[in-house]
């Protein structure tokens, strides 16, 4: 009982320790990363603590820059502080001192560790660092105020600023490598920025290093008031009101920091205390909450900055080539227009599944910084979870979780594996498939439209858990945002709603409408793409209408499902008719599907004729390529371009930029 009760006692001094660091105003982020991990009375525990106390005895890293070794190999320690060029003396070490006392304490046991304050980084880790430029970990912060006029003359405006601060900051000598300045922008406004590099680089590391954050500001904080990149080796900030010391505008980068009279404006210190035992309770569940989900939650400023931190996944190409045995044919998962899949095991034993594109993939940098972007920020059973990214030379790979048992289409599809799916396992498959799609478009906190679900697109787990996977062709929707058009149509056709296939009008609804195809494909355990013979030409939803409005399920309904599910199945299948009607408002959302799967109790609406239904004895089908005309005859349909509509089941990669 002592003993549970002292350890109490320390968890809750651990969890007000971190909750008082993390609530000073300055605290930015932190990356644990996971490139091994140490033991509490381990030499490798100790040279830590040896380097960081090193660090915080300092009293003269007045010039704002601090890298310190200590032990032998393997269990050698590197470390190195860099305090904000403008940062007074006495702010740095303050800085560092937090950094020391909190870093460990967020990354316990882990051997390499970066966390950023506003006036200070503080890194450590067990290889040799000093000297070496590095980009990654990353985060980026904007506000949500965008420039308000003349757009083009404030990015070029910033672009010039930039361009002269990034020259002077990489002529820093040895002790700095910083720059701070303004310029003038559109409507009477100051635009402020600031630079920095850690000075242990060479000029040249410094200058590309700037050079890539410059291309994250254009590319993610574009149009924006104000915006940030840090990084390791360099950061980047701009704003339109000052946010740094203006005396260190012409500071010189090749002395340390003048000493001088302390600036008169004050800086607030939030200190959190906890007063009362419910203040207790609070922080104890907020440590218990991050100890056992570990959630990478982007933070955000008082102002409302928003950061991206994807590049936190980034690994490097060797250790993938070594992961999957040099890629060889032995650990070939499979192969698609995107390039090909193989199986891979970490150094840490995780077994992987790596995307390699293929050099003329059809999928381009945007969607595959897409997919990465959205995947990395979910987190939820039904769908595949991204563990890391390669972007290195003509080499665009994407790590994923291991799921052992394929696509969904393996399965359904296959004569002699689909008996393995009985009803019971294929109820489950399509309710999990709903809840994933639930969470992309209501319960994440980005809305998230797929824009290609099908059964290739759905991987099974080992317990046959459905996991939505590719989101190459996603699109992200504000918060209330409802739908949107795009000229360039994606998608796999077949899957596709019609307003979105003819139109380009695509939402919530477009999913709902592939998820209702998907569904009978389940069910029925055919191809939407395999009906149609001599001169009766329709698809699957047509074909399950018809038979549907007749009460009859034997023509659908697997062969090898159970008779005793039939009713179940009727209901299903009704379900599916809702989901692919042609006049959207009609379609349920995801909310709807999912509890109508759930509830006995629900009354099922009157589904209406579904999107593409085609009477027998035609050869008409509608057009994906005319606007003006919604049909074309088969003939004329053969001649056209396959551009913008797949045929034979292979995604479309063409993404319109948001």
């Amino acid at each position: 009982m002592a003993m549970v009760s002292s350890r109490l006692v320390f968890l809750v001094s651990i969890c007000i320790l971190v909750s008082q660091a993390i609530a000073q105003p300055d605290f930015l982020y932190h990356f644990c990363l996971d490139k091994g991990n140490y033991t509490s009375n381990s030499t490798y525990n100790t040279n830590l603590n040896q380097v960081l106390s090193s660090l915080s005895s300092n009293t003269e890293i007045d010039y704002g820059f601090f890298n310190f070794s200590y032990g032998k190999s393997p269990d050698k320690v590197y470390s190195l502080g860099l305090c904000r060029g403008d940062a007074k003396p006495d702010i740095c070490r303050s800085c560092l001192n937090n950094a020391t006392n909190l870093l460990p304490l967020l990354c316990s046991n882990r051997k390499e560790a970066i966390g950023w304050y506003d006036y200070c980084m503080l890194r450590y880790s067990f290889r040799d660092m000093f000297g070496i430029m590095e980009d990654s970990p990353a985060f980026f912060m904007w506000n949500m105020n965008n420039v308000s006029a003349n757009y083009d003359q404030f990015s070029q405006d910033l672009r010039t600023l930039l361009d002269s601060q990034r020259g002077r900051a990489a002529a820093g000598g040895s002790l700095r490598k910083f720059a701070a300045g303004n310029a003038t922008a559109p409507n009477n406004q100051t635009l402020y920025s600031l630079m920095q590099c850690t000075p242990d680089l060479s000029d040249q590391d410094c200058s590309d290093c700037l050079f890539g954050a410059m291309e994250d500001i254009r590319n993610y904080c574009a149009g924006k008031q104000r915006g940030r990149v840090i990084k390791p080796s360099c950061n980047l900030r701009f704003d339109v009101a000052l946010f740094y010391d203006a005396t260190a505008d012409n500071a010189s980068n090749n002395t340390p920091a003048a000493k001088g009279k302390e600036s008169n404006k004050s800086q607030t210190v939030i200190i959190v205390v906890p007063i009362i035992s419910f203040v207790v309770l609070i922080i104890i569940s907020f440590c218990i909450y991050l100890r056992v989900w570990k959630p990478r939650e982007k933070p955000q400023s008082e102002s409302g900055d928003e950061i991206r931190s994807v590049e936190s996944l980034q690994l490097g190409f060797g250790t993938i080539k070594v992961a999957t045995d040099d890629f060889s044919d032995a650990n070939k998962l499979g192969q698609g227009g995107f390039g090909v899949v193989y199986k891979g095991k970490l150094f840490d034993g995780q077994v992987i599944a790596v995307k390699r594109l293929s050099k003329n993939s059809r999928q381009g940098d945007l969607e595959f910084k897409n997919e990465v972007l959205l995947v990395a920020k979910l987190q939820h059973r039904n769908l595949v979870r991204l563990l890391g990214f390669c972007l290195e030379g003509i080499e665009r790979l994407l790590i994923y979780e291991f799921v052992p048992n394929g696509s969904l289409d393996h399965f359904i599809f296959d004569p002699i594996k689909r008996e393995q799916l009985d009803w019971a396992r294929r109820y489950k498959i399509i309710g999990g498939i709903a809840r994933g799609l639930l969470y992309l478009h209501e319960d994440s906190r980005l809305r998230i439209i797929h824009r290609d679900l099908k059964a290739s697109n759905v991987l099974l787990d080992s317990e046959m858990n459905p996991k939505i996977s590719d989101f190459g062709m996603a699109r992200l929707f504000e918060v209330d945002q409802s739908e949107a058009n795009t000229s360039r149509i994606v998608g796999t056709y077949g899957y596709m709603s019609p307003e979105y296939a003819m139109y380009g009008h695509f939402s919530v609804k477009s999913d709902v409408f592939s998820f209702g195809v998907l569904m009978l494909e389940i069910i029925s355990g055919r191809k939407n793409s395999s009906f149609g013979n001599g001169e009766n030409i329709e698809n699957l939803s047509s074909y399950a209408w018809k038979n549907w409005k007749h009460g009859i399920v034997s023509n659908l309904a697997d062969p090898t499902l159970e008779a005793g599910s039939t009713t179940e199945i009727m209901r299903c299948i009704h379900i599916g008719l809702l989901c692919v009607q042609e006049n959207v408002v009609d379609r349920p959302t995801m909310a709807s599907v999912v509890l109508m799967l759930n509830s006995y109790s629900i009354t099922l609406p009157i589904p209406s004729q579904p999107a593409f239904f085609m009477n027998s004895g035609t050869k008409s089908t509608i057009c994906l390529q005319c606007k003006h005309d919604s049909r074309v005859t088969k003939s004329n349909q053969s001649k056209s371009s396959s551009d913008q509509a797949s045929l034979n089941e292979a995604s479309i990669t063409k993404l319109s930029p948001r």
